[in-house]
């Protein structure tokens, strides 16, 4: 973006980019400054106030009491108390003015905190109890083998060495507090200052020996002998606030001195001189001060005003703190920390306990600045929360071990910042999605980490609109924020996932966990099992018979079966392919081109052969959502499920409902490769002739459970297989592509050509086979013959049968032989006494199947008992049902005759038979008879054969039985005719046949294809 980042403009100091301060150096202790024991930075003046931010109340502090102790009286007490909260600055502020008592030699930047001319002159006597290090039970070596037991046992021994502590040797041995008068003998005539720190915690120590009671002595007498004492000044500190309550871990103890030193500055009249040493708006130059050498805070406006531009820009979705005009004052302050950084550090991280504020802050953002000055992250126009390194273990612990967060280093290393071997899920998102970008999701899961940590439960956590505020930076993009923020909660472990919970973190695995360690648990053979399962189930369906996990050509049979097509579906641990595929693999070419028990037969039926193979890159994945939906099935049994929170459990049952779509899925996506059939092989001419196809995911995802969809669609985009809707390939490619082309098959054995070569097209449907034979004879293509039925191009269009009894011819051959044009009919031996040329034959019409010479089904029936009457007319024709009748009686007319004695139909196919059974028998005023004749074949390849001659009512309860049982046969075979016997002859003369004919095809299929006959007698 072209603006100075933190690098060019902020110089730390060297022991903090080092990373060198001890950890002592954070943690001023008072005693130890005293006797030397201290780092140089708080024994050193010179050192300590160079890297000390003169606050207000510092500078009060020291002010008010140098006054005090170089005689000018300014102060309007000799007592001051500073009320801080923990980690304050007070300790701080006691070793400033033990320094500044000292004469702060050396010091250059004097005029910062005080006028030097108040610094004291004179050498003053300082004691200082440090109630952190006191030993009641056993003494504290004072030196010189003294061991002081007490406040005053301490005091007595700083201000007047051996000598001064035997004035008290009693009152310290005996905890005795001394009176004001022994005090004030210790003092002298030089100025004294006394400081008290940790008077709560020395407190805790002395619980139950009676110590309270005696301390509160001791605090009258020595503030009573400091009044009266010119240039002495008492300083004690007390972490309460100001309403008097306790702060940190000595609460109890603190507030009850507060109220005690209450008391005694009522009873003595004079009030303590209340001072803070660090106000809360301080701290960040106090962080400052100490952490930086120097800050170009006038370039770093520029940088400021590119913050502001963003935020001004995006006010919409980004927090409240964006849209104040106070924020950018607060930057100027706290840069090159956003103001994030230390109102989440102040606000919510400094209401754990053990956080000392100013201190605690010191610590950890001087780790950050090391780690920032050693990483050098691109988008460091400022130091952010996303930049608190807590892969870090130094900083990690900060967190952890120095404020007791133990409970989430599980969340730590699972979701934020993992071991190289291990990486946290924050880290595979970056890497996964954001490589060669920022890491955006790091950056989201530190900040969200950063603000869970909070005392009050609704502190905790961050919304999305207070996220982006806290990343965005001018070298941010918002929406890969707003992405990592997405994919970071769908996918993290320990987020708190109850709903309208802000992003932060559980010390315990939410459900997504619980999840995925019920996933560790799935048996990997319980897995595989259902896996099969599913596969089996979702590529089982109606258009292909399934033949799921072959182990070899032998599992796959090379026979027409129920007449489907076979999908063979390979074992994904058996072979897994990619979409690069550039030859067979050996297994599948085998199954293609091998059967039989030891595999060595030639398989002849290889057009009838689909092969769905596993794609190598969804196998783990179709494993994974397999091992999901068995966890959750397990999670969701009754004694599972109740040990979740009520929002899990109505989360389990959700999921465990949408896993098994999910399952199903992942197996299709998985599943999405087709090796089919086809000239064009994949590797060319005289490999293995099968083609590859591939099955787009976002199909594959359309219809979960519907495998074989999918693999009919794509089979059907590549133009290989045939639906009973889909269009015949052309009649004429047909002849030419098989034996047809010799002149003539039978329709089985050209249906069987569709199974054996690849050229042609996998038949889904017999349906659709027949209407390539249907378009071939109107096309004059072919010829169809069917026993005596022949068609051609013109003719009525009968049922085409599949079976060695019928024919299909091609048109050059059917005319070379004889067949096609159809020979014209023998003209009648007695022609009609008056006619137009209807056929009238006096001749006996052929009798009946049963009657002497008879053949049932090669001529019209005309009676169903014995021969038939002599000298009988008998009219024939053939075609539709309506058509034949109407010709048989107007062929009769023709003949002029007043009337016809009988009606015979002969039916073709069993479906039209089954149709016009029924109708007939509700025709009234005839005698209805019906012969039927047959057998089929069931899908068992169990045979039943039948005979029925009768009346048409039985008739119609034996079509009841029968027609189901043909539907589902797998062959059939029917002779059926039904007899008309009118009692006085049906009229010719007036509407009678009419009516006749109207009844029966009213209902029936007028487009049955029959043969008539109508009988005159």
């Amino acid at each position: 973006m072209g603006h100075p980042n933190i690098f060019d403009l902020c110089k730390p100091r060297e022991d903090v980019v080092n990373g060198t301060i001890a950890d002592s150096d954070y943690a001023a202790n008072l005693a130890n400054v005293l006797t030397g024991r201290a780092s140089r930075d708080y024994t050193d003046a010179p050192t300590f106030f160079t890297n000390t931010y003169p606050t207000e109340g510092l500078k009060e502090l020291l002010i008010n009491v140098c006054s005090r102790l170089s005689g000018r009286g300014e102060s309007v007490s000799a007592v001051f108390r500073l009320d801080t909260s923990f980690g304050g600055g007070k300790t701080h502020g006691l070793i400033a003015l033990v320094h500044a008592a000292a004469g702060m030699k050396g010091v250059s930047n004097i005029a910062e905190f005080l006028d030097p001319a108040l610094v004291p002159s004179r050498p003053v006597r300082v004691a200082a109890f440090d109630g952190e290090n006191a030993d009641p039970a056993n003494g504290r070596p004072m030196g010189e083998g003294i061991r002081a037991h007490t406040p005053w046992g301490e005091i007595a021994y700083q201000l007047a060495g051996k000598a001064g502590y035997e004035i008290v040797r009693q009152s310290d041995e005996q905890r005795i507090a001394p009176g004001a008068d022994t005090i004030k003998e210790l003092f002298g005539t030089d100025p004294v200052l006394v400081v008290l720190d940790e008077l709560g915690e020395y407190l805790r120590r002395v619980q139950g020996m009676g110590g309270r009671d005696q301390l509160t002595v001791f605090l009258k007498a020595l503030l009573t002998a400091i009044e009266s004492t010119p240039n002495a000044a008492v300083v004690y500190t007390l972490a309460v606030r100001a309403d008097g309550k306790g702060l940190d871990a000595f609460a109890e103890e603190n507030e009850f001195l507060a109220s005690a030193m209450s008391e005694l500055e009522s009873v003595s009249g004079r009030k303590a001189t209340n001072l803070n040493p660090t106000r809360d708006d301080e701290t960040a130059k106090v962080i400052r001060r100490r952490l930086f050498v120097s800050i170009d805070d006038s370039k770093a406006a520029e940088v400021i005003h590119a913050y502001r531009e963003l935020w001004t820009t995006h006010r919409d979705i980004l927090s409240e703190e964006a849209r104040r005009s106070v924020t950018s004052t607060e930057f100027a302050q706290t840069y090159p920390f956003h103001p994030d950084m230390l109102d989440t550090l102040t606000g919510k991280t400094a209401t754990l306990g053990g956080f000392q504020r100013v201190r605690g802050m010191l610590r950890i953002l001087a780790k950050t600045v090391a780690t920032v000055w050693a990483s050098r992250p691109s988008d460091a126009s400022a130091i952010h929360l996303h930049h608190i390194d807590l892969g870090s273990d130094v900083i990690r612990r900060e967190f952890t071990t120095r404020l007791q967060q133990a409970a989430f280093v599980p969340a730590l290393l699972n979701d934020i910042a993992g071991p190289p071997e291990k990486p946290a899920l924050a880290q595979e998102l970056d890497s996964k999605n954001f490589k060669g970008l920022l890491p955006y999701g790091t950056y989201v899961a530190r900040t969200i980490f950063i603000h869970t940590l909070a005392f009050n439960n609704d502190l905790k956590g961050v919304a999305a609109d207070h996220l982006r505020y806290s990343i965005l930076s001018p070298e941010v993009d918002l929406s890969f924020i707003d992405d990592a923020r997405t994919k970071f909660r769908a996918e993290s472990a320990y987020l708190d996932d109850r709903p309208n919970a802000p992003l932060r973190f559980n010390a315990e695995a939410n459900l997504t966990q619980v999840i995925g360690r019920e996933e560790k648990n799935i048996d990997p053979g319980e897995a595989r099992t259902q896996l099969v399962d599913r596969a089996k189930a979702i590529f089982g369906g109606q258009s292909f018979d399934l033949v799921p996990f072959p182990g070899g050509p032998w599992d796959v049979p090379d026979d027409v079966s129920d007449g489907k097509p076979r999908l063979v579906l390979l074992s994904h641990d058996a072979l897994e392919i990619g979409a690069d595929l550039r030859e067979i693999p050996e297994i599948v070419g085998r199954m293609f081109e091998r059967k039989g028990a030891d595999g060595n037969g030639l398989r002849s039926l290889r057009n009838n052969l689909v092969f769905v193979v596993a794609d190598e890159t969804k196998v783990n994945e179709m494993k994974r959502a397999i091992v999901r939906r068995l966890a959750l099935q397990e999670l969701k049994r009754p004694e599972r499920v109740k040990e979740l929170a009520e929002h899990q459990q109505a989360k389990v049952f959700e999921l465990e409902k949408k896993s098994e779509t999910e399952a199903a899925i992942a197996i299709q996506q998985c599943y999405r490769h087709i090796l089919y059939p086809s000239r064009n092989a994949l590797s060319g001419a005289g490999s293995v002739q099968l083609a590859h196809s591939v099955i787009d995911i976002q199909n594959a995802s359309e219809r979960p459970g519907s495998g074989q969809l999918q693999v009919v669609r794509q089979l059907q985009s590549q133009n290989k297989v045939r639906d009973a809707s889909d269009s015949p390939d052309s009649p004429s490619y047909i002849r030419d592509r098989t034996p047809l082309k010799k002149g003539q098959m039978t329709t089985r054995d050209l249906r069987d050509e569709f199974r054996r070569d690849p050229s042609l097209s996998i038949l889904l449907s017999d349906d659709v086979f027949r209407k390539a034979i249907r378009k071939g004879v109107e096309e004059g293509v072919y010829v169809y013959r069917r026993g005596d039925l022949l068609a051609g191009p013109g003719d009525p269009m009968p049922s085409i049968n599949i079976d060695e009894e019928t024919t299909i011819f091609t048109m050059d051959f059917a005319k070379s032989n004889g067949v096609w044009p159809r020979p014209a009919p023998a003209q009648a031996a007695q022609a009609a006494s008056a006619g137009t040329g209807a056929a009238i034959s006096s001749e006996p019409f052929p009798p009946i199947e049963g009657a002497p010479g008879g053949s049932f089904g090669e001529r019209p029936q005309v009676g169903l008992e014995g021969a038939l009457v002599a000298n009988a007319k008998v009219f024939t024709a053939e075609g539709v049902l309506k058509e034949a009748l109407r010709k048989v009686i107007e062929q009769a007319k023709t003949a002029k005759l007043e009337k016809v004695d009988r009606v015979v139909i002969r039916l073709f196919e069993y479906g039209d038979a089954f149709k016009l059974i029924p109708i007939a028998n509700s025709i009234s005023g005839t005698k209805r008879s019906v012969k039927l004749e047959g057998g089929y074949t069931t899908t068992q390849d169990s045979e039943m054969m039948f005979e029925f001659k009768g009346d048409a009512q039985d008739a119609s309860t034996i079509k009841d039985y029968l027609e189901p049982q043909f539907r589902a046969a797998k062959v059939t075979d029917l002779k059926a005719s039904i007899l008309f016997d009118f009692e006085g002859g049906l009229a010719l003369d007036g509407d009678a046949s009419d009516k006749f004919i109207e009844k029966l095809t009213r209902f029936a299929s007028a487009a049955a294809f029959v043969e008539a006959a109508a009988e005159v007698r």
